[in-house]
């Protein structure tokens, strides 16, 4: 019985750390450090007349249908236009893409015939930009006019490799679940990224919208599923920092559908787990304990061990309460039942097209822990390239 609860206390640990303790500890850790050194200001923009020449660069496949909508958003950032470079790199795209994209001039497109993925792209595209820096958005991500901006403000330190924006999710109807789970989960995410670049640096930037110095860009294996967090996390660990700003942001349409979104969810644990493998000697506290605490709490937990505790938790918890362990572990499990009965009740509402946010929020977390052992599943038979099924937007 002691090795059962001690699985189980383990467990137990693990779960509310990785979800809710990290954050709170990391809030405290930034105000300690506000309190001590101030919170720091905003790097100031360099003059008009200096402003450094920036390669906006998209990867697509098969975009045809967003290109008119993407080129009106470009054309509307306000930035030097003789100072903004456009970059389209497609890969592989059978349909007319290309045709609709030779119709604006001032947008230089880099066309593979063969579609190899985005990693692929990616490494094709920056080895034939000229400009220090590099922004890299989606084709159907819509950025707001400040963005190229503000990210060209954080890179006046020094000491920033890259610039990660922030994500926004928007729903296409009332009460789509898969648009308002994911919108829930990257506020979330939002909050732990500006916390971690305050204490240190940003774990990881989203490819929604990012930024690099173009000359510390390292080729990735074309078999990467997360190139934007391998791309980033690369950089950080050669001693640089991502910086992350809210005040640079791409917004989405959500997933259509719940099945759509786990098409997303089960890649990017598969990546998770891909690039956590390739990136474990930075989880050595020796080589930089500030970065292996980071990285650890924030991105390995979730997509390795912690689903996994989150599951034994059930069995354990059963076996304890079988061997009249105590009223404490019948407590926790009568808990554990109405936590799987609200994310129940949360799933039949969401098929309904009912919103419920806690039952839903619930449901969305589970949702999102499923798709981790998806993700091991996939990454297990994934022996080709960096190419996946696109996931159908809202």
């Amino acid at each position: 019985m002691a090795a059962l609860k001690i699985v189980f206390w383990t467990c137990i640990v693990l779960v509310v750390y990785t979800y809710i303790g990290y954050g709170l500890l990391l809030w405290v850790l930034v105000t300690l450090k506000r309190l001590v050194s101030g919170k720091a200001a905003k790097p100031d923009l360099p003059a008009d007349e200096a402003l450094p020449d920036v390669t906006l660069m998209i990867c697509a496949y098969n975009e045809q249908d967003v290109v008119e909508m993407k080129m009106e958003n470009t054309h509307s950032l306000n930035y030097p236009k003789e100072r903004l470079h456009v970059v389209w790199v497609t890969d592989g795209s059978t349909d007319n893409t290309n045709e609709r994209l030779h119709t604006y001039p001032d947008v230089e497109v880099i066309f593979s015939p063969e579609r190899k993925g985005k990693t692929a792209a990616l490494n094709h595209g920056l080895s034939l930009v000229k400009t220090d820096i590099t922004i890299m958005t989606d084709a159907n991500t819509m950025v707001n006019p400040e963005a190229v901006l503000e990210i060209v403000r954080c890179f006046q330190d020094p000491k920033v490799a890259c610039v990660a924006g922030e994500k926004r999710v928007m729903a296409r109807n009332e009460g789509q679940a898969a648009a308002e789970g994911e919108g829930l989960y990257w506020k979330y995410e939002s909050t732990l990224k500006r916390l971690d670049s305050e204490l240190y640096s940003a774990m990881g930037a989203a490819g929604e919208l990012n930024a690099i110095r173009t000359h510390l860009y390292k080729p990735m294996p074309e078999n990467a599923l997360l190139d934007d967090f391998v791309m980033s996390m690369q950089m950080v660990d050669e001693g640089y920092k991502i910086a992350y700003t809210s005040d640079a942001y791409a917004s989405e349409y959500g997933s259509a559908s719940l099945a759509e979104e786990s098409k997303r969810k089960r890649r990017i644990a598969a990546g998770g787990l891909q690039s956590s493998w390739w990136l474990r000697h930075m989880m050595n506290p020796l080589r930089n304990p500030i970065v292996a605490f980071q990285f650890v709490s924030h991105r390995v937990l979730r997509w390795s061990i912690t689903p996994i505790a989150l599951l034994m938790l059930i069995p354990v918890n059963a076996a304890l309460v079988a061997m009249n362990a105590g009223t404490l572990y019948t407590v926790i499990g009568v808990l554990q039942i109405l936590f799987y009965v609200a994310a129940a009740l949360g799933w039949i509402l969401s098929r309904y097209g009912i919103k419920q946010k806690v039952l839903h929020a619930i449901y969305y977390f589970l949702f999102m822990n499923i798709n981790v052992f998806r993700g091991m599943s996939y990454l297990q038979s994934h022996k080709g390239g960096g190419t996946w099924e696109k996931a159908k937007r809202g």
